[in-house]
């Protein structure tokens, strides 16, 4: 399965994501990639990780890697739980989408979320600087 969407960016660019067992990617324009990992659990995909290339941030990739995602939650009738600071800012942003949480992060309160997203961050941190 692959999907083709279109990106903001001076270029107009067309991108096209496809998936694996394990991650979501787009190759862009320059041959780099963006890329969302997950894992599926008992019904559940845990997004773990996002990356998007420095040249590429700010135009919208990562969020259409998450709808990606969760269409493709939907399609396998699977719940997300967001683990990346990312994802967990996507879906503070997009209420809407919350409807594919697991019902333990779709119950959370937006203090609950910020303070979430906190302590992904701060996770990741403490990731990059042990490297």
């Amino acid at each position: 399965m692959y999907l083709v969407f279109s990106v903001s960016s001076p270029s107009s660019d067309v991108l096209k994501i496809s998936h694996t067992s394990q991650v979501i990617y787009a190759v862009l324009a320059d041959r780099s990639k963006a890329y969302l990992k997950y894992t599926v659990e008992n019904g559940v995909m845990k997004l773990l990780e996002t990356y998007t290339p420095p040249q590429h941030r700010g135009k919208g990739v990562a969020s259409l890697l998450v709808k990606y995602a969760i269409e493709l939650a939907e399609r396998n009738n699977w719940l997300i739980e967001p683990i990346c600071s990312y994802t967990i800012h996507f879906f503070m942003k997009n209420p809407d989408y919350r409807r594919i949480l697991t019902s333990s992060y779709r119950s959370l309160s937006e203090e609950e979320w910020r303070r979430l997203f906190e302590e992904a961050k701060t996770r990741e941190k403490l990731k990059e600087t042990s490297q």
